[in-house]
């Protein structure tokens, strides 16, 4: 199987072929493996290579799962696969190889995905881009002085430029979106409890946080998530009931939506000019489809929106990292980690008890908030990014001022995105526009809790009707 014959299908598409005996089930992982290594020195995307581990495990008979014999990369951060490090992009953690598999990845597992590595993440995936000191890098293959985005950075590199047309990803303030966005794909963020946390978690930052995929496809995204949904035993809580296949629900007309359409951020503020156009070009497209659009957005205690994201991330952050030290037998010290996430860390330190319930609240008020807006709407019509893809090095995690390294990520840079993490509502971002000197925009359509279906309906009809998988980044960087 050669790499145009590999990159011209889906997941599903793979898995057919494999199913159908046209192609035998090593053939995907080995064209996996070239493309890995013929273009990600250019991108730095795959920070760990388990290709021995992954044709043992196809040698030995793949379960048949929708996505048998199908490549598959992890993200370094948030989920666990047994004998295979995760740094969680820290050199904190450079060393740690966990014995189990979380759930999420063995659910993946019996899907008959075929893992062969992990993928770049900023450290702790608390970063609009994917810059950390301990990987280093990872760029936009659209334009490589530029950065994928974060947290899931590589992920969304690899499915771009063909190295798997699928790929786990996680989203705690928009890092399925983001890089989806970056990188001319599709990233669904499923509803709050929708996917497993566990056995370590029983939520990630106090529920803001959730695993998924990026994909070229959205039926890929949607198969993967019929796969994997459901809570294990003893999880805390779970998403409202699915009532039917996710997978179902690509293709079934999604009825006439009455969607919000907002072009300025929650409080106001003017975003950029190509992201405007990207919301508004989409707003066309959804009324062409006979939905009606009409402008609003949801009253949002910004302010209130950042602090809660902050308090809860910092203290996370103080307790991995304190939880590693004791691990290690010492005390945390400031060149563990890198200086924002230092300062983080510290400030989740002198937090008190209180501060985080207030946080958590605060959180909750929020997600009334846009439930009552979703009385009202189906669906919250923005863009996924408040500017096209940053230069690398914007998002500088090496300064000394982390009220500016806050403000300029989450109201400056995604104001969007992080609202559904702390409502639980589910959201997407759909590669719908591209600028005129070739960079994709995202547009971002959020929904309230339990609302994948009504996303997923809506995703296919979009694909259907302004396709985008035919749209693939330059083999080089054109200005060498």
């Amino acid at each position: 199987m050669n790499f145009e014959e590999y990159a011209s299908h889906d997941g599903l598409g793979l898995a057919a072929l494999v199913r159908e005996g046209e192609v035998a089930p090593e053939e995907p992982l080995e064209a996996a493996i070239a493309r890995i290594e013929e273009i990600d020195p250019e991108l730095n995307a795959v920070v760990h290579k388990a290709y021995e581990r992954a044709r043992a495990v196809v040698a030995a008979g793949l379960p048949d799962g929708p996505f048998r014999g199908v490549p598959f990369l992890l993200k370094d951060l948030a989920v666990f696969h047994e004998g295979m490090p995760t740094a969680f992009g820290s050199r904190l953690f450079a060393d740690f190889t966990p014995d189990h598999d979380s759930t999420l990845v063995a659910r993946q597992r019996a899907a008959g995905l075929a893992i062969l590595g992990k993928t770049n993440t900023p450290e702790f995936g608390l970063c609009a881009a994917t810059e950390p000191r301990l990987y280093g890098a990872c760029r936009n293959p659209w334009d490589r002085s530029r950065s994928p985005g974060g947290s899931s950075g590589g992920a969304a590199v690899a499915v771009a430029t063909g190295m798997a047309p699928l790929v786990h990803a996680t989203d705690a303030g928009g890092s399925i979106r983001i890089p989806a966005a970056n990188c001319g794909l599709f990233g669904l963020k499923p509803t709050r409890g929708r996917t497993p946390q566990g056995p370590d978690l029983g939520e990630g930052l106090c529920g803001m946080s959730t695993g998924h995929c990026v994909s070229r496809s959205v039926r890929d995204s949607a198969a993967l998530l019929d796969a994997t949904h459901g809570p294990a035993p003893g999880d805390p809580y779970a998403a409202p009931a699915a009532g039917g296949a996710f997978l179902d629900q690509v293709g079934v007309a999604p009825g006439v939506l009455k969607i919000a359409l907002a072009t300025e951020t929650f409080d106001g503020r003017a975003i950029h000019p190509e992201c405007v156009a990207a919301a508004e070009a989409a707003a066309r497209l959804c009324e062409e489809l006979g939905h009606r659009v009409e402008a609003a957005r949801p009253d949002i205690d910004v302010p209130a929106m950042r602090d809660a994201w902050r308090v809860v991330a910092a203290a996370n952050l103080w307790a991995t990292v304190t939880a590693r030290c004791r691990a290690l037998g010492r005390e945390p010290r400031a060149d563990d980690v890198e200086p924002i996430t230092w300062l983080w860390a510290r400030e989740g330190q002198l937090l008190g008890a209180a501060d985080l319930y207030a946080a958590i609240q605060g959180m909750h008020r929020i997600g009334r908030t846009l439930g009552a807006f979703f009385e009202r709407y189906d669906v919250l019509l923005t863009s996924t990014m408040a500017s096209p893809p940053l230069p690398l090095g914007f998002m500088d995690t090496t300064g000394d001022d982390l009220d500016d390294y806050i403000d300029r990520q989450l109201l400056d840079e995604i104001p969007f995105t992080p609202l559904f993490n702390e409502s639980g509502g589910a959201a997407m971002s759909v590669p719908l526009h591209w600028t005129g000197d070739g960079l994709p925009i995202g547009v971002h359509f959020g929904a309230d809790l339990g609302g994948e279906a009504l996303l997923l309906r809506l995703a296919g009809q979009l694909e259907e009707a302004r396709p985008w998988s035919h749209r693939r980044p330059p083999e080089r960087d054109s200005r060498t």
